[in-house]
């Protein structure tokens, strides 16, 4: 029999191997009922990408290549993760939805099939979603307390600035649902690459792009980290050769020593 393996995370959307690794929570099991052995933790297993530069996993674009200004206080508020969105526990994680909102292929399959039938009941109540826009849940049987649903746009190369518009719109639009929500710490995979054929390499430029300007603005100084969720290798490669270009590294401004006046 055929399985359908994501790209994002892994799991098989129409059935799950025998000796697939276990969902931290199934449709079936009660909030007691968690195995909390496969949960993803900020603090834990998601490194910045302050820690990507200290560790040479990241390295810094050529300066005719470099985007924007270095602001080393922004590194410090930013990650790239591989593995399933599903296990990550922050406060939200985004959902490539479809725009009825009711669950579908790849990482859209795979959140709803994580978080249970309760997720599917309070979708049906939310009448569906445009592209670029974006709608909350609760999080259900997900270790995130909170799903956020943005509807992507399905790629044309007639309509490319219209779709890079929509694109942007969901990063945007996710995080002041984010911000509207008090939630702090945000994963989103990376949306529309999957069957709506967004290039990568176009999406992920959208994607750092909207996500710098977010998150340097007043009201984005409430988002204390963004997470970049992949699960490809060549997707991975991809995040690690552009992040470089939109938050570069740059030193740490010098803590000035009191005076002896001022120590007085």
């Amino acid at each position: 029999m055929g399985l359908i393996q994501s790209r994002f995370t892994g799991r098989f959307t129409s059935r799950m191997s025998a000796d697939a690794p276990p969902s931290p929570r199934t449709s079936e099991s009660s909030d007691s009922e968690v195995d909390e052995r496969f949960f993803v933790r900020l603090d834990k297993d998601i490194k910045t990408i302050a820690e990507f530069y200290t560790n040479n996993i990241l390295k810094p674009a050529p300066p005719a290549k470099v985007r924007r200004k270095p602001d080393p206080t922004l590194l410090e508020r930013v990650s790239l993760y591989q593995g399933d969105i599903t296990k990550v526990d922050i406060d939200a994680i985004v959902n490539a939805a479809n725009r009825s909102l009711l669950g579908g292929g790849g990482v859209d399959g795979a959140i709803h099939a994580a978080a249970g039938p309760k997720l599917y009941d309070e979708c049906r109540k939310l009448n569906g979603c445009s592209t670029g826009e974006s709608k909350i849940t609760k999080g259900y049987n997900l270790p995130a307390r909170h799903v956020i649903h943005t509807v992507g746009p399905v790629y044309s190369t007639r309509d490319k600035e219209e779709k890079a518009e929509q694109l942007a719109s969901c990063y945007k639009t996710s995080l002041q649902l984010a911000v509207e929500n008090a939630i702090r710490h945000v994963a989103f995979p990376s949306i529309s690459t999957g069957i709506y054929s967004y290039p990568i390499v176009d999406a992920t430029r959208i994607a750092l792009d909207t996500v710098r300007t977010f998150i340097e603005s007043e009201g984005g100084a409430k988002i204390e980290r963004v997470i970049f969720v992949v699960w490809s290798n060549k997707d991975k490669e991809v995040y690690e050769s552009l992040i470089p270009e939109y938050f570069p590294p740059g030193e740490k401004p010098q803590e000035v020593e009191p005076t002896a006046a001022e120590q007085e």
